[in-house]
């Protein structure tokens, strides 16, 4: 069974807390739980990771790389907006990543319409709530090894 990252940066440990008119009042932990059930038709592992620190995010990309992961499905948080250090994390890893966004980052603050991580990604999803995670893990899990 392959696995795939879950990989959460700044913030989305306060799901449920912060901002719920933007993000809602589910829970990261509920996140995870809509991620498992999506996981099990698929045949696929998730493995959850959250941080709120950047350096901790960039280990974790490594961590997961060298252990073969078939994909990583990444939420850099307000770190999309400014990281070019997840950018080259994300890039240098080999490993395919679709970015998701809860929110949709192009209708809210300018600052938020810039991608920084974006151009390592193979896809990105904004604005789908929950349900881009389990769109994102679908993508990963039924894609050729070998696609682009």
């Amino acid at each position: 069974m392959s696995t795939i990252g879950i990989l959460n940066g700044p913030n989305l440990d306060r799901l449920g807390q912060r901002e719920p008119e933007i993000y809602g009042t589910a829970t990261l932990a509920d996140l995870e739980e809509l991620v498992r059930v999506a996981a099990r038709p698929l045949g696929v592992r998730p493995e959850f990771y959250q941080s709120n620190h950047e350096g901790a995010l960039i280990d974790r990309i490594s961590t997961w790389a060298d252990a073969g992961v078939a994909g990583i499905v990444f939420n850099p948080g307000a770190f999309t907006h400014t990281s070019v250090a997840l950018l080259d994390a994300v890039q240098g890893s080999g490993v395919p990543v679709v970015e998701v966004h809860l929110s949709n980052i192009y209708g809210r603050e300018a600052f938020r319409h810039t991608s920084l991580t974006a151009r390592a990604a193979v896809a990105v999803i904004t604005g789908l709530g929950f349900e881009g995670y389990a769109a994102a893990l679908r993508f990963l899990a039924e894609r050729p090894r070998n696609a682009v």
